[in-house]
């Protein structure tokens, strides 16, 4: 009897083990499949194509000081009118130029940038652009060696502030910051045709404003003259990815799933062996039934082409991943909302519209 009841209990033992294996595997199968992401260098072209001898350029200062009663203005506590103030500008545009080129320089896409750094316009006409005449593009060109020169044109900054309320004897308040910028290109082959740029921004502070050094907050207000410099310099750094290629860091994914040529194909994705996991998620790919997985493996192969540079492959199996996606999948599903993401980013890439090509000038 007691044999008996040993058997039983062993019997139900081994079925109660024999379910918690069978959970444990499904547990650890499932686990292998989901997907995984990774952080990529991506290079994003530049916006103006200049010709490939253009090896050299000259960034130069073509505007005028602003008036330092010009743009900037603060409403007091207890006001509803803004009141016009005076606020120094008069480095705004020593800062963009000299920034620029700095930026510029970094990127190591010319052979050489120059910081021209004599102020070229002598009038007093702050409103008014004057675009640089052939003449003294010429000079520059002949003093500095450059192939062509980007000139900044036009430079207005202004500044909107708002005090709250006092404590402890200095004010709470907020200011928002504009800038507004023209940059144009010089070459002596433009026959007239001078591509323009303009740029507009602006940057919100919030915080104690503090000015005399004696006291300091978690959050503080820069002055409006290292304000006018932060949104110079901003506004440089912007126009660098313009004229010059450049790097930028963006998240991607690739997904896994419990069969061997799909964890093949991402060992050789982990150690950046693109075409060999091509190999492998291809042969999933074929020799799949289900979309859903075929989906997978098809953003996977995009992945991979996208990270060998070829953008057109890249795009025909990003495209092919969300039909397959949008077949098989719910209309609000996460998987059909991602790939519709990854096509589009891979479709903007692949695009070059976008782009001025001086050569076609």
């Amino acid at each position: 009897m007691k044999y008996d009841n040993f058997a039983v209990n062993f019997n139900r033992m081994q079925k109660t083990t024999s379910s918690l294996i069978i959970l444990f595997l499904a547990l650890m199968m499932s686990s292998c499949a989901g997907i995984k992401y990774l952080t990529v260098e991506t290079r994003e072209p530049a916006q103006v194509n200049l010709p490939s001898n253009v090896l050299s350029i000259a960034i130069v200062n073509n505007v005028l000081q602003q008036p330092d009663e010009v743009g900037h203005d603060s409403i007091p506590i207890g006001h509803t009118q803004a009141e016009r103030v005076k606020a120094p500008a008069d480095s705004a545009a020593i800062f963009y130029t000299e920034a620029l080129a700095q930026f510029l320089d970094e990127e190591d896409y010319f052979h050489r940038v120059i910081h021209y750094n004599e102020p070229l316009r002598k009038d007093n006409d702050f409103f008014r652009e004057r675009p640089l005449e052939p003449e003294t593009m010429n000079r520059i060109r002949k003093e500095t060696g450059a192939d062509a020169i980007i000139s900044l044109d036009k430079l207005i900054i202004e500044t909107k502030k708002r005090d709250h309320f006092k404590q402890q004897g200095y004010i709470y308040a907020d200011m928002t910051g504009k800038i507004h910028s023209i940059l144009r290109v010089y070459m002596p082959t433009m026959e007239g045709k001078i591509p323009a740029v303009q740029y507009t921004d602006s940057i919100h502070w919030e915080g104690f404003d503090i000015q005399d050094g004696k006291a300091y907050a978690d959050i503080m207000l820069p002055s409006r003259e290292e304000a006018v410099k932060l949104l110079s310099v901003r506004a440089a750094e912007k126009m660098t990815y313009v004229f010059a290629p450049h790097w930028e860091m963006q998240d991607r994914w690739y997904y896994t799933l419990p069969n061997s040529l799909m964890r093949e194909g991402e060992a050789y994705a982990k150690g950046s062996q693109w075409e060999e996991a091509i190999e492998k998620w291809e042969a999933f790919y074929n020799n799949s039934s289900k979309k859903t997985d075929k989906a997978k493996a098809a953003s996977n192969i995009a992945l991979a082409y996208e990270m060998l540079d070829d953008m057109e492959q890249a795009l025909e199996w990003a495209t092919l991943s969300n039909n397959l996606f949008i077949e098989s999948t719910a209309p609000n599903s996460l998987e059909r909302r991602r790939s519709l993401l990854y096509k589009n980013e891979i479709e903007r890439r692949n695009n070059n519209s976008n782009r001025l090509n001086m050569d076609d000038l």
